[in-house]
C-alpha cells in the first residue's frame, strides 16, 4: 500500500509541474492537455479502482463461510476479560481465552457475546468482526501453518480492554485428532 500511495503522489506532483509550465501555442497544447486529461485523469484511476476492486472481491470471497465438507465449526462466547469457545465435533468441550483449530482446514467461527460489544480479531488469520449481544457473527478463519497465533478483542469494551487478549493454537492433522479424541474422552 505505501508503494502504491507513493507512486500516486509522485504522479499527482508530476501533473501539478505540468500544469505550471511555460505555455506553448494554443494548437498543440490543447491536443496534449486532452491526452493529459483523458489517460492520466480518467483512465488511471478507473485502472487502480478496478483492480482494488477486483482484489477486495477476491479477497472477500475467501473469508465467507460457505457450506463445505472439511469445514469445522466453533463457537466463541465473549464477556468482560474473557473468551470461552466451544466445538461443534465433540460436545460439552469449552476452552477458556485458547481456540483451537486444525492448519489448512477451514474454520467457521460463531462469534458473540453475554454482555456488551466485543470484536474478534485475529490478524494474521482474517478480519475482524464483531460480538454483539444477543446476535451471532459467523467469520471464516484458515491457518496455513500450524502454530499459535495471537489474537485480540479491538473494541472499546471498558476499563482494561487493551488487555484483553486469546490465543488460537493451529493443529496438524494428527495433533487435531489428538485434541479432539483427548477431550472427548
Amino acid at each position: 500500500m505505501l508503494a502504491g500511495a507513493v507512486l500516486i503522489f509522485s504522479l499527482v506532483m508530476v501533473l501539478i509541474a505540468f500544469a505550471f509550465r511555460q505555455r506553448t501555442p494554443a494548437s498543440d497544447e490543447a491536443g496534449r492537455e486532452r491526452l493529459w486529461i483523458i489517460k492520466l485523469g480518467i483512465a488511471f484511476p478507473v485502472a487502480v479502482l478496478l483492480a482494488l476492486l477486483g482484489y477486495g472481491l477476491v479477497v472477500g470471497e475467501r473469508l465467507l463461510p460457505r457450506a463445505a465438507p472439511d469445514v469445522v465449526s466453533v463457537g466463541a462466547e465473549a464477556r468482560r476479560m474473557a473468551w470461552t469457545f466451544t466445538y461443534e465435533d465433540v460436545p460439552g468441550l469449552a476452552t477458556e481465552n485458547v481456540l483451537h483449530l486444525p492448519a489448512g482446514r477451514p474454520v467457521d467461527v460463531a462469534v458473540t457475546t453475554a454482555d456488551v460489544i466485543h470484536s474478534f480479531w485475529v490478524p494474521r488469520l482474517a478480519g475482524k468482526i464483531d460480538a454483539i449481544p444477543g446476535h451471532v457473527n459467523v467469520l471464516r478463519i484458515e491457518a496455513d501453518a500450524p502454530g499459535a497465533y495471537a489474537g485480540r478483542s479491538a473494541e472499546f469494551s471498558g476499563p482494561g480492554y487493551d488487555h484483553f487478549a486469546f490465543t488460537v493454537v493451529a493443529h496438524d492433522a494428527d495433533s487435531w485428532e489428538n485434541f479432539v479424541t483427548g477431550q472427548a474422552r
